[in-house]
């Protein structure tokens, strides 16, 4: 199996990389399973504090492969969470990571790439980044956490403006909405994610699990009951035209012609 994640230890942080930088670092299935695997490295190892997630080569995502993930999404539920591995996007409680993640985001950052970060901790982005959860143009809409977390980090009305729209952004509209914690210039976003990883990994462990754990009970006492929706209402979209379309227009790289059936 080919590394599509790397992991490496700095002292107490876990730096986890994507690996797939000819595709863009898009998702397919085996992708996803290998960061799953990695997340659960972070939480079963009591000397790793605090994980620094970035990307190799010119971008951070380019999403998922949706021709590989559309029999996923008709099944109503994402892939099974086996022993050894932690959810990446933190939708089910039990299976997530209890430690910190920093987030290194540059280049494009779309659907998945935008949603693996918004169930980390602390985001630093290049100011030039390209930010697009354009799910809406593929004839399916966000299934990850955006729908929920756009709302606790940016608001109903910036969350409506990108979901609605798929309309890109930069990190410097991200920092301004307060998606990302800062904005840089590209040569040192992963530097500041580090120096901000080794601080978070220089506190108290206990007490810095403690308080994300009180964080998030807020969080995910929020959003289960959309969660749990989540898929099971985007199964019956999965046999429209639109969606039939979407994926076409995908792989052909063009524009999408809706129809609304």
């Amino acid at each position: 199996m080919s590394e599509k994640i790397t992991t490496q230890r700095h002292g107490h942080v876990l730096h986890i990389g994507f690996n797939r930088p000819d595709k863009y670092n898009a998702f397919d299935l085996d992708m996803w399973h290998q960061l799953a695997a990695a997340y659960h490295q972070l939480d079963a190892d009591d000397d790793l504090r605090c994980g620094l997630v970035f990307a190799e080569g010119k971008h951070f995502s380019a999403g998922l492969e949706l021709d590989q993930w559309a029999p996923v999404f008709a099944s109503g539920a994402w892939p099974d969470v086996p022993e050894g591995e932690c959810d990446p996007l933190g939708l089910r409680p039990a299976h997530r990571v209890r430690k910190p993640l920093v987030f290194a985001v540059h280049g494009i950052c779309y659907t998945i790439g935008i949603e693996l970060m918004l169930a980390g901790d602390i985001r630093i982005a290049a100011a030039d980044t390209r930010f697009g959860q354009i799910e809406v143009a593929r004839g399916i809409y966000a299934c990850g956490g955006a729908t929920t977390r756009f709302i606790q980090n940016i608001g109903w009305g910036n969350a409506q403006r990108y979901l609605l729209t798929g309309d890109i952004f930069n990190g410097d509209e991200a920092y301004r909405m307060g998606m990302v914690q800062d904005s840089v210039d590209a040569d040192a976003v992963k530097d500041t994610a580090q120096a901000m990883a080794e601080k978070v990994a220089a506190q108290a462990p206990l007490g810095v699990q403690g308080s994300l754990a009180s964080s998030r009970l807020q969080q995910e006492t929020l959003e289960q009951a959309a969660v749990q929706q989540f898929l099971p209402k985007l199964a019956p979209l999965m046999d429209s035209n639109d969606v039939k379309e979407g994926v076409q227009s995908f792989l052909e790289r063009r524009e999408a012609r809706f129809t609304g059936t």
